[in-house]
């Protein structure tokens, strides 16, 4: 009799949350209505900035709550959900009339379907509460979270990070809720109580099936057991890298991520070398029935909980099997596919299962019965250079999403490799049991096939004009447009008179010059000085900026040029991380007020021809690399004559720097055969002419004024990697002079860099791994010598430091009197901010956090390069 009484009021207390859940979102539902469309894209964008700024945390915390899966991997998801998602909606219209056809007299209204329950999984729960507060947003449905009970803390903290967002910019209380006490029986009320108008589900099947049960639209995702065929015409680096990188990013738990491979027979050993090679461990069949009797239910076939999203050396161990130290991915080989044969299934780890076929005709039927064996519907895959055969494949498989030359789990999901709009939530039609087969947008009663080809990211140069050769200042004195001069410079600037060079200048042309001075840039200059710099530069309204001196004046004048130009730029905004410059959540407007003429005095940075400035935050003294073409410049002016006096320090610390903009855009994910040409011209000269240039050369100097800015060119276009990434956080912390973080890093990064990646770089142009292969075509250009790629990256490594020691700099942290103590308490967090550094994204192989503490340590003493 107590029970049933304690049952009652159980059910009672559900029974009364829910509907105090529901009630609060009609309420918002409401007031939502009356939104326009400008207030809606308001309140989303401001949602998806806030995602972008704890991008990182939540991915941390989701990462330690779930034990499934990479940090850092769900760290580029939740960009993923943010920018990505945000840039494909952004100009979407979705309130009020958003189509008006007067030749047919058709008008097309949108309004929001309602209240939405939003079901998410623990494989995922970070990014996938982004993604679907986001567009439950931007079509003003409020939405209510069941979170998935291993995940609730994560998933909890992300709602409230986009909520609270939302509320600041206007949105109601009740528009993003959840509930805080997950149940099966919270999750099936919340479904199907009358005030919910549909379902966002994203589980296992049943949960999936309960959504569609409620006799309510549901947008559900079912399970995806996609095969990928690699067939004989295949370009076997590019199939491998696709399929390694996709089953090791987040430890495979991307539901379109590839489960089986099947390869032609004609290149079925190479292909397996090359796997091998690349860290994947071919499980010995003596050892197959252990693995299967850990990974699955051997009864329903299904993947066990504890499984997913595993490395794969974990699952190893668990089912007893020894495997290598570089296993990234574990393989089976085997014949039979169904329940006889559970690895055959969706596994949701970095293990695969490989088939051999003599041809198309038997893979085109592995292909198939792969799918019917729990994949229909979802996504298939094709590594082959046939079109026609792609094609063929495509229109025979029983799946929604077909990609063609494309790693599994990013082409699924979209718009990365593809231009398949990008979603977290991926139908599969009446195949898998959805109501829809494309990747979420609008309910469809259509089955929507989508052959997806990969594509790679158009690429492109852009430079300011640029004048070179000594006295080329002299363009001052004719260029147009110039009546308003504000000068942006250092107090050495004046002192040493290159203030008053500027000025003769100006005062050769035909019309009267004013100007105005402002003098007080400091080394890494900090957004307190810029915002002194910005109120002088408004109260004065210029129409050209002349920024003169070393990057630290540069960086600081385009930042007040920034500022200066749009009052309204956030710098909140500004500093945020990015995968794609041109899908940046938040934009920079085009200067229309002033033109900017960068004249360096240093060779080194590279500032006058790139769209980066760099800036450290007054309050936090982190450094952040703003990156934007709107900091490009319009004019550099090269002069040589501005270097000439320049001191020993600055000119090695300067030079250093110089090489490593040469050598990290040469082996950047973004290095294209228009940038190559620049960096190795940098390189060469720097290692040619360095260490004259220290010693006072005034040949050496001018040869080493163009490097600096031949690299900015390259390094602008191609952007860097993750020795300016670790450089820009050790500077802010010690307060390290930047060439010397950069020179001290560089020999460790290059190392790292040169060996076979455990996480592999994201970009479709980068087909495969080849940073090895990169140092050792700079080693050659520079006449280096050695046996394989290997020997010639370290022999690129031993003259960088016989460079360093010859203008007078030690490669060690200590040596620059960085304290051993302070060091050990900031380590930690510095490799989460060299992490989130916007030039690790250009970075040839992902870096663990693990890694860059790992370099940073072994700088410390200078491991393997002082001693």
């Amino acid at each position: 009799m107590i029970d049933n009484k304690v049952e009652k009021k159980q059910a009672t207390d559900v029974d009364t949350m829910i509907n105090g859940l529901v009630e609060k979102a009609q309420k918002a539902l409401e007031i939502m209505d009356s939104f326009d469309q400008e207030k809606v894209d308001h309140i989303t964008h401001a949602m998806v900035m806030a995602g972008q700024d704890k991008h990182m945390d939540l991915a941390i915390m989701a990462a330690e709550e779930t034990g499934r899966g990479v940090a850092e991997d769900k760290a580029i998801k939740n960009m993923y959900a943010t920018e990505e998602i945000w840039h494909s909606i952004r100009n979407d219209k979705t309130v009020g009339v958003i189509k008006d056809d007067t030749e047919r007299q058709l008008i097309t209204v949108a309004e929001p379907l309602g209240v939405l329950a939003g079901i998410t999984p623990v494989t995922n729960p970070t990014s996938t509460t982004l993604f679907k507060s986001i567009i439950s947003m931007k079509t003003r449905n409020p939405i209510i979270f069941s979170f998935h009970p291993q995940a609730l803390k994560s998933s909890i903290a992300t709602a409230k990070v986009v909520r609270d967002a939302a509320i600041a910019a206007g949105a109601p209380e009740g528009a993003i809720q959840w509930i805080t006490e997950p149940s099966i029986e919270a999750t099936n009320k919340l479904i199907n109580h009358p005030g919910v108008a549909s379902t966002l589900a994203t589980g296992g099947p049943g949960m999936v099936k309960a959504a569609y049960s409620t006799g309510k639209p549901a947008l559900g995702v079912g399970p995806g057991n996609g095969p990928v065929y690699i067939e004989k015409t295949a370009n076997i680096l590019r199939a491998v890298n696709d399929l390694v990188l996709s089953k090791t990013f987040d430890n495979g738990m991307i539901c379109a991520t590839e489960n089986s491979a099947i390869i032609d027979n004609d290149i079925y050993d190479v292909v397996k070398q090359e796997l091998e090679k690349n860290g994947v461990f071919f499980v010995k069949k003596a050892d197959h029935k252990k693995l299967s009797e850990t990974m699955f239910n051997q009864e329903k076939g299904n993947v066990l909980g504890p499984i997913a999203g595993q490395p794969a050396k974990k699952i190893a161990k668990m089912a007893g099997i020894k495997v290598p130290d570089n296993t990234k991915v574990l393989a089976v080989e085997i014949n039979k596919i169904g329940i006889q044969e559970p690895l055959s299934g969706e596994k949701l780890s970095p293990v695969i299962s490989v088939f051999k076929a003599s041809g198309h005709e038997e893979a085109f039927k592995l292909a198939d019965e792969l799918l019917h064996y729990g994949g229909l519907g979802h996504t298939a895959a094709i590594q082959t250079t046939d079109d026609d055969l792609a094609l063929e494949f495509g229109k025979k498989m029983k799946a929604t999403r077909v990609l063609v030359n494309t790693p599994g789990g990013f082409g699924g999901i979209g718009n990365l490799y593809n231009e398949m709009t990008p979603s977290l939530t991926l139908g599969t039609g009446s195949w898998g049991g959805n109501s829809i087969s494309h990747n979420v947008t609008d309910t469809d009663l259509l089955n929507i096939k989508t052959i997806a080809k990969r594509r790679n990211n158009m690429q492109w140069v852009k430079l300011p004009r640029v004048y070179f050769e000594k006295t080329s200042i002299r363009y001052l004195d004719d260029m147009p447009g110039i009546n308003k001069v504000f000068i942006v410079t250092t107090p050495g600037m004046v002192e040493h008179g290159y203030v008053d060079k500027v000025l003769d200048e100006l005062k050769r042309r035909p019309n009267e010059i004013q100007y105005s001075l402002f003098s007080d840039v400091e080394p890494d200059p900090s957004t307190d000085t810029v915002n002194k710099g910005v109120a002088q530069m408004r109260a004065f309204e210029p129409d050209t900026i002349i920024a003169l001196g070393g990057g630290s004046p540069l960086d600081a004048a385009k930042n007040m040029w920034l500022f200066y130009e749009d009052p309204s730029t956030s710098f909140f905004g500004a500093k945020q991380k990015f995968i794609d410059i041109r899908k940046r959540a938040y934009r920079f407007n085009k200067p229309h007020k002033a033109q900017m003429i960068a004249i360096p005095t240093t060779s080194g940075t590279g500032s006058e021809v790139t769209p980066f400035a760099v800036i450290t935050d007054s309050k936090t003294h982190v450094k952040y690399p703003l990156a934007d073409y709107a900091l490009t410049p319009d004019v550099a002016i090269v002069d040589p004559q501005f270097v000439e006096t320049v001191p020993k320090g600055t000119v090695a610390a300067s030079g250093l720097d110089t090489l490593s903009h040469g050598i990290e855009s040469f082996v950047s994910t973004m290095a294209s055969d228009y940038t190559r040409p620049l960096s190795l011209q940098a390189i060469k000269l720097v290692f040619e002419n360095l260490e004259k240039s220290y010693n006072g050369d005034a040949d050496a100097r001018a040869e080493m004024h163009n490097a600096a800015t031949l690299a900015g060119m390259a390094f602008g276009n191609a952007f860097l990697g993750i020795n300016h990434s670790i450089a820009h956080k050790l500077g802010g912390e010690f307060g390290l002079t930047h060439g010397i973080a950069i020179a001290i890093t560089m020999p460790h990064v290059i190392r790292y860099n040169a060996k076979l990646p455990e996480k592999i770089a994201v970009w479709p142009k980068y087909e495969y791994f080849r940073a090895n292969k990169d140092y050792a075509d700079i080693a050659r250009y520079i006449g280096l010598t050695g046996k394989d790629d290997n020997e010639l990256a370290e022999a690129l490594v031993n003259k960088m430091i016989n460079l360093a020691h010859s203008v007078g700099v030690t490669l060690s942290l200590k040596a620059w009197g960085v304290d051993k103590k302070q060091f050990d308490q900031a380590v930690d967090r510095l490799s989460v901010l060299a992490y989130e550094d916007q030039c690790t994204t250009a970075n040839p192989k992902e870096p663990l956090m693990a890694d860059l503490k790992q370099i940073m340590i072994d700088e410390y003493d200078g491991k393997g390069v002082e001693k």
